[in-house]
């Protein structure tokens, strides 16, 4: 069965996750966003390869952060963007999904970001564009339910290459709240793919999927024993919107046992980089004195997404 992702040539038809993504797309896809990366520092606004190309931004779920960057990221690539407004659409309204889908592909669409909070959103626009023949529209998941969030799992991927280079003799620690957190997912399958010695998971079990070992993962319940000698130190955020009843005492019992504080990181490697999807909450899983500190490549990460983002509308509108 084709990966749904590639087209008949196995080139990036959408990006969905990054399980499964061959490992070679991945590298592709970081290895285009050098320079985009390069041209930025350059303050080269505008360059001309999605000239033409309509690109609809459809975010169901609230997002500043995601949406800004591709936005950001489309624009630069001199594409027309279209931000739609759900919370006053049509779909608000009562249309569903697919006749939302079909009405912007009758707009001459090229490709939509999709974000929504049902798991398997975007699978199901790309089947659908599949059945009804417009395999030329291209679908971005940027974030479905706890699922997946590829885009952030891949510039995390050009972030941990940029300061370390070689995955294969690292030591990564994903901290928090891994049951809710579509980004410690896609995370996950990528370190994996590209190699990564040793991927450790540190939370509570309240916060763990149900037999997260079989992805391949190594469980820690004790920050200070998860820390020792790591590499890159991820942390995530407590994702409350998710939460279903008390799986936590408070916040502040929470930054107590696993809060990154410059004690908890001296245990890791001198040279260790720690990195954080955002929005940060200071206090609750990380000091300010770390997200502050010499080790944090955090705003990095969000100038770097850009450029992946980038990366991968090219490699997919480019090629249509």
């Amino acid at each position: 069965m084709r990966n749904p992702q590639l087209n008949s040539q196995g080139k990036l038809q959408h990006l969905l996750t990054t399980e499964g993504l061959p490992r070679d797309i991945i590298l592709a896809i970081l290895d285009a966003a050098a320079p985009f990366a390069e041209v930025a520092e350059r303050e080269v606004k505008k360059l001309p390869l999605l000239r033409g190309k309509s690109i609809f931004n459809l975010f169901f779920e609230n997002s500043t952060r995601t949406r800004t960057t591709f936005e950001i990221a489309a624009k630069r690539l001199s594409a027309d963007v279209i931000n739609l407004n759900i919370n006053t659409s049509s779909a608000a309204k009562g249309e569903t999904l697919l006749d939302t889908i079909d009405n912007l592909s009758a707009m001459q669409a090229d490709m939509f970001v999709v974000r929504h909070a049902s798991s398997g959103a975007p699978y199901l626009i790309a089947g659908h564009l599949a059945a009804t023949g417009r395999e030329h529209i291209h679908v971005v998941n940027a974030g479905d339910g706890r699922h997946a969030h590829p885009t952030q799992g891949l510039l995390d991927m050009y972030t941990i290459r940029h300061y370390k280079r070689d995955f294969t003799a690292l030591t990564v620690a994903i901290v928090g709240d891994v049951l809710h957190s579509r980004v410690a997912r896609s995370q996950i399958h990528a370190l994996a793919t590209l190699g990564v010695a040793e991927i450790r998971v540190i939370a509570p079990r309240t916060l763990l999927p149900t037999d997260v070992e079989r992805l391949g993962v190594h469980v820690f319940h004790n920050i200070d024993e998860g820390l020792q000698g790591v590499d890159v130190v991820m942390m995530l955020r407590l994702q409350n919107e998710r939460m279903q009843g008390a799986l936590l005492p408070s916040p502040q019992e929470y930054f107590k046992s696993y809060g990154l504080t410059p004690e908890r990181l001296a245990r890791a490697k001198p040279d260790a980089i720690v990195m954080h999807p955002g929005p940060m909450n200071r206090g609750v899983e990380i000091d300010s004195a770390v997200a502050d500190g010499s080790h944090a490549v955090i705003l990095p990460q969000v100038t770097f997404g850009i450029a992946v983002r980038m990366a991968v509308m090219s490699m997919l509108a480019g090629g249509s």
